[in-house]
């Protein structure tokens, strides 16, 4: 069942959607609404890194909710995953997503089922997340709900990156190029320039510089037409240059890259030396 919360989810803008969850929350129709618009409520919290928060917004969920073995407890379970996941405790994640998985099945809720396994997939070793993004795919493949189906497009991606992980860099290619059709088919203009930059990063790997830097100034030119920096495209066209040797002409964009990525809570949390190597490629 799609909620009409479920349709204004703006993942890009964390922050704004918690505003619009707040205020749609004054006029919930029933407990049961009220406590998974909660969860969503907390899964703003977790994508802005207020993990206490987002915590503390669960617990209320967990102590109205009592024995309920419904849709109440599939997004708490995967909320509570979530931001177990996102502060670094992976292992606590796990059996929540496990336990979601198997209850949103049984349900019939197969948005829910399919992102679930896409969880349990992220939460896995590189071989079982393979199993388990299969698994999802599948599912999603086989939906009645056109909302599991729109899943695609993400699992494919998350499929490519996990044969990129391995170096098994022609099916993650031919994976991402499958991410890329079903981004088209859904026409969001940023999940399609998304889908190519993950194809030019894919190229990189295959060796192939010339086809990817072709690709990733195009999706520059792209973000830059709208006014949307984005840094890791700028990493990338560095990257790109610095492989072909054209080191001076990389440092602006590592320099770029550099000056957006830092400001990305995310990465100053779990990447630091990648950005300290930015930095240093940059010149500064």
């Amino acid at each position: 069942m799609t909620r009409d919360f479920d349709l204004v989810w703006d993942f890009e803008k964390p922050g704004e959607t918690e505003k619009v969850f707040r205020s749609m929350l004054e006029k919930a129709p029933d407990q049961g609404y009220r406590l998974e618009l909660l969860t969503q409520i907390a899964r703003c919290k977790g994508l802005q890194r207020g993990f206490e928060e987002g915590h503390s917004t669960l617990n209320e969920v967990e102590s109205e909710m009592g024995e309920d073995r419904g849709r109440v407890r599939v997004r708490y379970l995967l909320e509570r995953g979530r931001i177990l996941n996102s502060s670094g405790e992976k292992d606590k994640a796990r059996p929540l997503f496990s336990e979601a998985w198997e209850l949103a099945s049984g349900l019939g809720e197969e948005f829910l089922a399919v992102d679930a396994a896409h969880m349990m997939a992220i939460v896995s070793t590189p071989h079982t997340a393979l199993e388990w993004n299969v698994k999802a795919l599948e599912m999603a493949d086989g939906a009645a709900d056109e909302r599991a189906r729109n899943w695609r497009g993400s699992l494919c991606n998350n499929l490519g990156w996990t044969y990129h992980d391995q170096g098994r860099y022609p099916e993650a290619l031919q994976m991402f190029e499958k991410a890329l059709e079903a981004r088209v088919l859904q026409g969001k203009r940023n999940d399609i320039l998304v889908a190519r930059w993950c194809i030019g990063r894919c190229l990189r790997s295959l060796g192939k510089i010339d086809q990817a830097l072709e690709i990733q100034r195009e999706v520059l030119a792209a973000r830059e037409m709208n006014m949307e920096p984005d840094g890791h495209v700028n990493e990338e066209i560095g990257e790109c240059l610095l492989d072909m040797g054209k080191t001076e002409e990389a440092k602006g964009h590592f320099a770029s890259a550099y000056e957006q990525l830092s400001k990305n809570p995310w990465l100053v949390a779990n990447e630091g030396r990648r950005l300290e190597r930015l930095r240093k490629l940059s010149g500064m």
